[in-house]
């Protein structure tokens, strides 16, 4: 085997060992009774996958500028499933793998009186390897089913507290909802292997441009019939999972509910993981192809209609919150917003926006979410009037969320403040879509509003009723805020040279489909020959 190959199977190895782990976790809880038990084998899995994704990561950006493939059971694209690893998926692998270890510390004190906490862990791993699997897949079908196990994991998360009303009702919701994209995206998927006769996306691909796999034939049916149709229904599926407005109304609910480091996976990386899947599709697969251009064309124009009105009702509805996470929730629609503005414009200058943004806004929001936390693990409430005041008493949380608040407001020079400004640039240089810049601009201002309102009530109002007793939040609680506030400062001041080698290439990695239709014909050429 060569470096290539090892490397692309530690990519392969991560959604496989983290579905191990959920299946092993309860049997090892029946044997063990111990809560640590149970925290230092979770912990032990995702230290073990960042480690892994960390050095896929550093072999993408250091000597592979081409994709990689691994073909599980080493059967030949398009028979087997293949993992295509290309910069741009290393990337968030890495974010995937860092928020949900970062969540997972934050969890040890924050769920320390709850119960059943071997099944938290236990949907949490799932979870992960829901997500790696979306983000590393190059099968369309597997993408389902992966979609299916990072979904029902989110669900049972949302349901956790099933003792409330609330976690109950959101659960059931957020269930029938996604239940439906998932249908929705499995019809797409018939409709694709219909008129293609193949679920690998490097084969699509091919055929939509007259060329195949070395083991596959010309399309069985209309491909112009069958890229329309799978391509709205998968479009439709995704920016639901994604929660781009009008399709965002489940999320408002799903979010709160949820434990807040589970809320900080869910806003801050799980909806990335589904523009992630479009980024593939529309940029990747059927971008430039003659008999899919109108479709595209036409998607990328609803994208940027359907970003607008997410960048509008995120903000305009942050402003009327009195419940922390719900106000913070609405955040995400808003960002969900800017991203699929960025990804709709098709082309490079977009693209290194969106992707900058996903990694700054997966960030900020965990850390504002996880601060939320904080609170309510203190106060107990999540009611604004009810946290007037505590956050004296919790000066490093406050501080964190301070930064985290002005990242996401894009507030200069953190973070969020330059993907914005690349966002910005891209809209003037787009010709007729330049006053959409307006909307950036005064979405951002109404953001500063909203988040700035948590500030003052936590810090700046003075106390309805008596916080003597409360203090700080545990250490295992503050140090992920602070690691994740440092994060924001430093993606913000660095940003010129985070860009240029790490988002660009991962930008181009995305947009370069002759690079990864080539790795699958090598790949099924090589293992044909018994390499």
């Amino acid at each position: 085997m060569t470096w290539t190959n090892y490397i692309a199977g530690l990519a392969a190895l991560q959604p496989f060992l983290a579905i191990f782990a959920a299946f092993a976790l309860p049997l090892i809880s029946l044997l063990a009774k111990r809560r640590q038990i149970w925290e230092c084998f979770t912990l032990t899995i995702l230290l073990i996958n960042f480690a892994l994704s960390l050095i896929v990561f550093y072999y993408m950006y250091n000597f592979s500028c081409k994709p990689l493939l691994y073909a599980f059971g080493s059967w030949p694209p398009p028979i087997g499933i293949v993992y295509t690893i290309d910069r741009g998926a290393s990337l968030i692998g890495l974010l995937i793998n860092g928020l949900v270890l970062t969540a997972m510390i934050f969890s040890i004190r924050y769920m320390e009186h709850e119960g059943g906490t071997q099944w938290y862990y236990t949907l949490m791993l799932g979870f992960e390897a829901g997500m790696l699997g979306c983000v590393y897949t190059g099968d369309i079908f597997n993408l389902f089913v992966m979609l299916e196990v990072m979904s029902i994991s989110a669900y049972g998360l949302v349901a956790f507290r099933r003792e409330t009303h609330e976690a109950v009702e959101a659960a059931i919701k957020y269930a029938i909802v996604g239940s439906v994209a998932t249908t929705i995206y499995f019809i797409a998927v018939i409709f694709a292997y219909g008129s293609f006769g193949t679920l690998n996306m490097a084969d699509l691909a091919l055929k939509l441009k007259d060329s195949t796999l070395p083991i596959t034939g010309p399309p069985i049916g209309d491909i112009l019939i069958g890229s329309t149709v799978f391509l709205t229904l998968a479009f439709w599926a995704l920016s639901l999972k994604a929660a781009i407005a009008p399709n965002h109304f489940w999320l408002p609910d799903a979010h709160p509910a949820a434990p807040s480091p589970i809320s900080a996976l869910l806003s801050g990386i799980m909806v990335k993981v589904a523009i992630f899947a479009l980024m593939r599709y529309m940029l990747t697969i059927f971008k430039g192809t003659i008999p899919t251009f109108p479709v595209v064309e036409l998607l990328n124009y609803t994208l940027i209609t359907m970003g607008v009105l997410s960048t509008i009702l995120g903000s305009t509805l942050m402003l009327v919150q009195r419940d922390i996470k719900r106000l913070i929730a609405y955040g995400t629609i808003l960002n969900i917003g800017y991203i699929a503005m960025g990804v709709g414009l098709a082309n490079l200058s977009g693209l290194v926006a969106s992707l900058f943004h996903i990694v700054n806004h997966a960030i900020g929001k965990a850390l504002l979410f996880m601060a939320a936390g904080a609170y309510i693990h203190v106060t107990g409430s999540r009611d604004l009037d009810e946290l007037t005041g505590v956050g004296r008493r919790m000066p490093f949380t406050t501080a964190a969320y301070l930064v985290g608040a002005l990242a996401l407001a894009g507030a200069p020079p953190l973070s969020c403040f330059m993907s914005k400004l690349l966002l910005f640039k891209a809209y003037l240089e787009s010709g007729w879509l330049a006053p959409l810049v307006v909307v950036i601009v005064l979405t951002s201002v109404f953001a500063l509003m909203g988040y700035l309102k948590v500030f003052y009530h936590v810090y700046a109002k003075q106390p309805t009723r008596d916080i003597s007793s409360v203090k700080e939040a545990p250490t295992l609680m503050v140090v992920p805020l602070l690691v994740l506030a440092s994060l924001c400062i430093v993606l913000g001041i660095a940003a010129p040279i985070i860009v240029d080698n790490v988002i660009v290439p991962g930008a181009l990695s995305l947009l370069n489909t002759q690079d990864y239709v080539l790795a699958a014909q090598e790949a099924a050429k090589l293992i044909m020959e018994g390499g």
